[in-house]
């Protein structure tokens, strides 16, 4: 019964439920006269997104943003800039607001570097959209309740995207005094990250979290059925941000 569970479920969302749909259809359609190159058509492109949503596929096309990135043992700055990645109103143990699963991995990353280093953290991020609030806020809020000192962070909260990240962190940096930053961001977001910083002449220790995929992963039966987690449009949104950069910045 558990196999037959875990089988199943991924049919039963997004993408696995429009992939079973369009063999469906493509079938009924195949011998359907007069439908026949209809049907032919939609089994096609249940066949294409399929294969497009299987785990290790999608590593293999995430895996060329993360795979330069590796995590510094003992890295030496003079402070760590967390970027914001969302957030929302969620009701939240002490107050409004709680970061997006990419938010809180960055920020539990920050947590146990200042502990082992000591030094401040640049928290970066605005409030992008009126209905979102600002990301800043709510990294210190959470930052202080897991037992950083609240005169160790320092908020950012103009930014609304990485570049401006990067040059309101730039300027920070400069008024404070600081040389040598570690940037915290996803492993899949550090490659547009970094070359932001490079775009206001800005040096910054790389330090990736939360992998989405890594060296020797190994994939079962289950990796080849329809995945969920989306992995393929995080990758073509960061590739797309990479060609924008290039283009305009």
């Amino acid at each position: 019964m558990f196999i037959i569970k875990k089988i199943l479920a991924p049919f039963l969302l997004p993408p696995g439920i429009f992939i079973i749909a369009l063999f469906t259809s493509g079938v009924w359609f195949y011998f359907k006269k007069g439908l026949r190159k209809a049907g032919i058509f939609n089994l096609l492109i249940g066949v294409v997104m399929w294969v497009l949503s299987i785990s290790p596929l999608a590593d293999a096309i995430i895996r060329g943003l993360e795979s330069d990135f590796k995590i510094h043992g003992n890295p030496e700055s003079d402070v760590i800039a967390i970027l914001g990645g969302g957030a929302n109103w969620a009701p939240d143990l002490s107050g409004r607001g709680f970061p997006r699963e990419e938010t809180l991995a960055r920020i539990i990353t920050a947590v146990r570097l200042q502990k082992k280093l000591g030094i401040p953290i640049i928290v970066s991020g605005g409030q992008v959209f009126k209905n979102m609030p600002p990301e800043a806020d709510v990294m210190k809020r959470l930052l202080t309740d897991l037992g950083v000192p609240s005169d160790k962070i320092i908020i950012e909260d103009k930014s609304r995207d990485t570049i401006e990240n990067a040059r309101y962190i730039r300027k920070i940096s400069d008024d404070m005094g600081f040389k040598k930053v570690i940037l915290v961001t996803s492993a899949y977001h550090m490659r547009r990250s970094v070359m932001s910083f490079k775009k206001t002449d800005m040096e910054v220790i790389p330090f990736p979290s939360n992998f989405k995929t890594w060296e020797g992963k190994e994939y079962g039966w289950e990796s080849y059925l329809p995945d969920t987690s989306d992995k393929i449009g995080i990758a073509i949104h960061e590739y797309l941000g990479l060609l924008f950069y290039r283009l305009v910045y």
